[in-house]
């Protein structure tokens, strides 16, 4: 459920190696600060494994890039402290948040995957707007 605090843009979905993986962003206007140039939003992650086997998230790649075009990097262990298992069929969730210092931008990435037999394979997750409502909205 969506809180009113939160201005919700569409959803962002994507399918790689039979893991879909489901993104949608919401700009937190109650914890952003424009005439600070700080904006921050939160997304919320929808990953499902369509496929025959069972597939463990291991890591996580996201890039982040602001109005200017300055890309940020974030690499690390699973995501939310965890490594989520799941089993075909099986989905797992999780909210994360971003801030930036211009009023827009988007977020792209990946999650390297392991299957059974030690199979490695990266999943992609579909690039996603970060659009607030006190800047102009560029076409990403």
């Amino acid at each position: 459920m969506q809180s009113p605090n939160m201005q919700s843009n569409e959803s962002y979905s994507l399918t790689t190696n039979a893991i879909t993986i489901t993104v949608q962003p919401f700009f937190l206007e109650d914890q952003s600060e424009p005439e600070e140039n700080r904006y921050f939003w939160a997304y919320h992650v929808h990953i499902e494994n369509n496929g025959n086997a069972t597939a463990q998230l291991l890591t996580r790649h996201w890039r982040i890039v602001d109005a200017r075009g300055s890309a940020h990097d974030v690499i690390g262990d699973g995501v939310v402290g965890e490594q989520p298992v799941l089993a075909p069929g099986e989905a797992f969730e999780y909210t994360s948040g971003t801030p930036l210092t211009t009023s827009s931008g988007f977020m792209s990435g990946s999650f390297r995957m392991i299957g059974e037999g030690g199979l490695v394979f990266d999943v992609a997750v579909p690039a996603f707007s970060l659009d607030s409502q006190d800047g102009p909205r560029p076409v990403h």
